[in-house]
């Protein structure tokens, strides 16, 4: 291997082009399924009027120049087109302009999206997610070597993610320096899944353990990864391992996958061939042209050049995380958890037909993926992302933005489809309710005995009213 050529990492560069380019299909899945309601003409937070009010130069996006939902929907089905084919694999087949342009398409489109999406769209795996596809295409296509540079600028990557939140816990609450944030998290997390439950009963020791198994993944293993082989490759399984538990244990969107997926850069083809016998090599021999040399190494340089923000801000005193330092979401810096709630709170929103409801009067709205009924079991969403569920949980927690909440109880009332088409369950399937309030409760998981004698996964408590009944006409006024 020289200074240019990765050949050694061949199968690598094969799991992160299709991975990312999985993840992006999951993204524009997703998109086509929520934004509408959410962002769209008649969204909760409009794209018009945010585009009317926010310039070009403060958030580029293609919707500057028109937005509508037919356009929303057409540019994420050809994104879906786009990266279905390079998850077979095909535009890599070819010269190594082509994955190279399609991938920049996506993260146009992407930018695109997010750029516009508000707090619907300000989860760090956003600009996470535009970083990684960003770079994975200067990987070439299966013509030519993996450029080196590339290789280690992912590595890059996976050391800000990992040890970025890793430094966030330890400045963060002292739950992360005293052991004891494990007792809370699987209970509190945005939304646990169905292994949650048995998780949080495990013994206090074991948490504890997952605690400083989380320290050493985090601000130890990440070191290695820029390290000679084997170390790297081993230092990239402990992070695999790590985000596997994780994707076990709850419904982080396509964050642990993406992680998973980045972190094959410090995996060379030795390794594979360790665990798989008789696997053959896959180097590649055949010249780059020197236009793809070129382009590589001035975008590296680029990216070096906007390292230097995201690097200071690793040894802040008051570290920001996930924070974008410029319009493209490209070298941000990351982070989760820098503190667990040791409580959860959930808000129940209901509807009510009866002109004067009283206390029986009163049917809950059900949501896809965040507690409601305490029967229900947690469900696995991840890697879809539910943008509504994880802004409830938000909102619990005391979040400023409460426009869209606003606009959503609006349309509960006026049952909008698009809408109602983002919950589980809608009690008023016919004619809207005539009223809509919202409840906050106390949430906490069931003992093992009340397990066994409810069948219920939840035990809730009413702490406070949100929102008291309101009508459509007093919204409106």
């Amino acid at each position: 291997m020289n200074w240019w050529d990765a050949g050694d990492y061949e199968i690598a560069r094969q799991i992160l082009q299709r991975g990312v380019a999985a993840i992006y299909l999951i993204a524009f899945l997703s998109a086509l399924d929520q934004f509408p309601a959410l962002l769209g003409q008649h969204g909760l937070l409009p794209v018009p009027s945010f585009v009317s009010r926010i310039s070009f130069r403060q958030s580029p996006s293609l919707f500057h120049w028109r937005y509508s939902d037919r356009m929303l929907r057409g540019l994420s089905i050809g994104a879906c087109l786009i990266a279905a084919t390079l998850v077979a694999g095909l535009p890599q087949l070819g010269p190594p302009w082509l994955p190279l342009l399609l991938f920049l398409t996506l993260w146009v489109v992407y930018l695109s999206i997010v750029n516009v999406g508000q707090t619907f769209y300000s989860f760090g795996w956003e600009s996470l997610h535009c970083e990684a596809g960003f770079i994975v295409a200067f990987l070439g296509s299966n013509a030519v070597a993996p450029p080196l540079v590339i290789i280690f600028f992912l590595r890059w990557l996976v050391f800000r993610l990992e040890f970025g939140a890793g430094l966030i816990k330890l400045r963060g609450g002292r739950e992360w320096r005293d052991l004891s944030a494990l007792y809370y998290h699987h209970e509190t997390q945005p939304m646990p899944n169905p292994v949650s439950w048995f998780v949080h009963h495990l013994p206090r020791w074991m948490h504890r353990g997952e605690v400083l198994g989380n320290h050493f993944a985090q601000l130890v293993v990440p070191l290695f990864l820029f390290a000679p082989q084997p170390v790297a490759s081993v230092a990239a399984a402990i992070v695999i391992l790590t985000q596997l538990w994780l994707v076990v244990t709850g419904n982080f969107a396509w964050l642990n996958w993406i992680t998973i997926v980045l972190a094959f850069s410090a995996v060379d083809d030795g390794a594979f061939r360790v665990l798989i016998p008789g696997l053959h090599d896959a180097r590649i021999t055949s010249p780059t042209p020197i236009w793809f040399v070129v382009v590589v190494l001035a975008v590296t340089a680029w990216l070096i050049v906007l390292s230097y923000r995201p690097l200071r801000n690793l040894f802040a005193r008051h570290q920001l995380m996930n924070a974008s330092f410029n319009r493209y979401h490209l070298v941000n810096a990351y982070g989760a958890f820098g503190t667990v709630t040791t409580e959860r709170f959930e808000i129940i929103v209901e509807g009510s037909a009866a002109e004067t409801p009283g206390a029986g009067d009163w049917l809950e709205y059900e949501f896809r993926g965040k507690p409601g009924s305490p029967q229900r079991m947690p469900r696995q969403f991840a890697p879809y992302h539910l943008r509504l569920d994880w802004l409830m949980w938000f909102l619990a927690l005391g979040a400023r933005d409460g426009r869209w909440f606003e606009m959503f109880l609006v349309r509960l009332l006026e049952g909008d489809r698009p809408t109602l088409r983002l919950l589980r369950v809608n009690p008023f399937p016919e004619t809207p309710p005539r009223w809509v309030r919202a409840r906050v409760f106390l949430y906490r998981f069931s003992t093992r005995i009340e397990r066994t004698q409810t069948k219920a996964w939840w035990v809730r408590v009413e702490v406070d009213a949100l929102v008291d009944a309101v009508s459509l006409a007093q919204v409106r006024r």
